[in-house]
């Protein structure tokens, strides 16, 4: 192995350089069952309902708990449930931007489904009910979950949190493709 120049030597210590290894005259053949090359590539993300990748998602769960005491939720809403769809929506939002995710993205998603809102409208209470139960058990409800977040469009996601609350306070019904 090479080492650093400040590296003391002996004398008689034969100094190696780096090398690249033997050229191969095959070229390289994607063989192994994981490669999706040979199938044409990635799959587009819309077709096989993927999600939407980012960078440093993970960072959204440490979020959360800076919201939580703001939840309005009604009848038999759960956080847990809440917390799973508005993770879905916000991390839409911030790959759409293409970053990591930060707390305005999480504030837009409860936003546009009136989870900030104490006097939310009953028919989207009733609406957001049936679909974000069980969404936090994703092996089960990964379509539902999925669903949560398909139903804000990009539009609405384009939004800043305050244009989005002061369009909900008007009308949430144009916020949101049901």
């Amino acid at each position: 192995m090479a080492a650093p120049e400040f590296v003391p030597l002996k004398p008689n210590d034969q100094v190696r350089n780096y090398s690249s290894p033997p050229w191969r005259d095959e070229g390289w053949m994607p063989v192994r069952p994981g490669e999706l090359v040979t199938t044409g590539g990635q799959p587009d993300a819309d077709a096989g309902r993927m999600g939407a990748p980012g960078p440093d998602q993970g960072y959204l769960l440490s979020l959360l708990p800076l919201l939580r005491d703001q939840l309005q939720l009604q009848g038999t809403e759960q956080v847990a449930d809440v917390e799973a769809g508005a993770v879905a929506v916000a991390l839409k939002r911030a790959s759409l931007f293409g970053r990591a995710p930060i707390i305005h993205d999480l504030r837009l998603a409860y936003t546009v489904w009136g989870f900030l809102d104490a006097a939310a409208p009953q028919e989207l209470v009733a609406e957001r009910t049936r679909r974000f139960e069980g969404v936090r058990l994703t092996a089960h409800h990964y379509p539902e979950l999925r669903a949560v977040a398909d139903a804000v469009p990009e539009a609405t996601l384009r939004l800043s949190p305050a244009e989005a609350a002061s369009r909900h306070a008007a009308d949430w019904r144009p916020l949101l493709s049901l």
